[in-house]
């Protein structure tokens, strides 16, 4: 496998940034940098996608990816996550309803993806020290990636984190630091305690969190035998690098010729009381205004001000999708309903999505034939709620 990759680019203003150095933002306009490929000259020299009899999983789609070689990678067993099929809804028996399971990834959750490329380009890049502000699961995920390398981490959590996730960063080797408030309060911490020799790996402050959720994309191209991807994609939207992810991997694919048919809607999920994205949807607006008083049970979705959000509202805008919000109480009863009916662990971030099926049905934004994926983006373990 050789990375066709070119350089990297400001998803807002296309400053071009030189991917063989240590990057975080644009230099010019401090948005997020986007990995660019050379795709005709893959799709030369690959008229079909070329990773087709290699094993499952995030590393299948190197050429794709930003490493100069595969054994840059580093590894912690990641593999093509499930699609399960949901009970049908009462009355809607021709609605066909599936969820992508990414809790049984490394460390519980998708967050892997995303981590798995941020560290391993970190550490080809020759950095020794990685940070990140966390709600929970990227925290979990850089402490056993950075161990796994051999990199010293550090985490920041806000202290209505769940004490397990604390816990199993530091069982990882990481250090741990509580911070009142939001991951808002925690990222400013973070970046004002640490020296300019430790590199910053929040969402979209580096360029290869956003590769890694790129093969979300990749594995459902590959799932749906590429004919036929699903009509709609509910996403539990906190950080938002998932849906940026998502949609390049469509963009990339369609340019390659290798996806021919209609691209899915992009429906971000919120919480009632945090809601930044919904709410930046339904005026209007180029980017997020900071949400105030943010309050969920679920920990990932507490983001009261994603960062770069132009790019996140963008790939939303050019899917034709939009966004919905759910109350807590329906988000704690999804998460019990899946567990009981179902049999399936997921995170009350991932029960967000089942919770807005009904919401979105009844506003008459599912119509009763489409196949609809639910993103499920962890295990609901990790939270001590099972």
């Amino acid at each position: 496998m050789t990375s066709y990759l070119l350089q990297l680019e400001c998803s807002y203003c296309h400053q071009p940034h030189d991917p063989c150095v240590r990057q975080t933002v644009c230099r010019s306009c401090g948005s997020a940098l986007r990995a660019v490929y050379d795709l005709p000259r893959l799709r030369q020299d690959h008229p079909t996608p070329p990773w087709d009899d290699r094993p499952p999983g995030l590393w299948r789609y190197g050429e794709l990816l930003p490493l100069e070689h595969p054994s840059e990678a580093v590894r912690l067993g990641e593999t093509e996550s499930p699609i399960l099929a949901l009970e049908p809804i009462e009355g809607r028996p021709s609605l066909r309803i599936l969820m992508k399971d990414d809790g049984v990834l490394p460390t519980g959750s998708f967050k892997a993806r995303g981590m798995a490329l941020a560290v391993s380009r970190a550490r080809a890049l020759g950095l020794k020290s990685l940070f990140v502000p966390s709600a929970g699961n990227a925290g979990v995920a850089l402490s056993a990636y950075g161990a796994r390398a051999g990199l010293r981490v550090r985490v920041y959590l806000p202290e209505s984190t769940p004490a397990s996730v604390g816990r199993r960063c530091q069982e990882f080797g990481a250090e741990v630091t509580a911070v009142p408030g939001t991951i808002a309060d925690a990222g400013r911490a973070a970046r004002a305690r640490e020296s300019p020799e430790s590199f910053d790996v929040s969402t979209l402050r580096e360029p290869y969190r956003w590769q890694g959720k790129k093969t979300m994309g990749l594995e459902l191209f590959d799932q749906f035998r590429r004919d036929r991807l699903p009509d709609v994609i509910l996403y539990p939207t906190g950080g938002g690098t998932g849906l940026v992810g998502l949609w390049s991997a469509f963009e990339e694919l369609r340019s390659l010729g290798w996806l021919a048919g209609p691209l899915p809607r992009l429906i971000a999920v919120q919480p009632e009381h945090c809601a930044p994205i919904v709410q930046a949807l339904k005026t209007g607006a180029e980017e997020v205004t900071p949400w105030p008083q943010p309050a969920t049970v679920a920990p990932g979705l507490l983001v009261p001000s994603p960062f770069s959000s132009r790019a996140i509202l963008g790939a939303i805008r050019a899917s034709g999708g939009g966004g919905i919000t759910v109350p807590d109480y329906e988000i704690l009863r999804a998460q019990a309903d899946l567990r009981r009916h179902q049999g399936i662990s997921v995170c009350p971030e991932g029960a967000a999505t089942c919770a807005a099926v009904p919401r979105l049905l009844a506003e008459g934004r599912l119509r009763p034939d489409e196949t609809v994926l639910l993103y499920n983006t962890g295990s609901g373990l990790l939270y001590g709620r099972e």
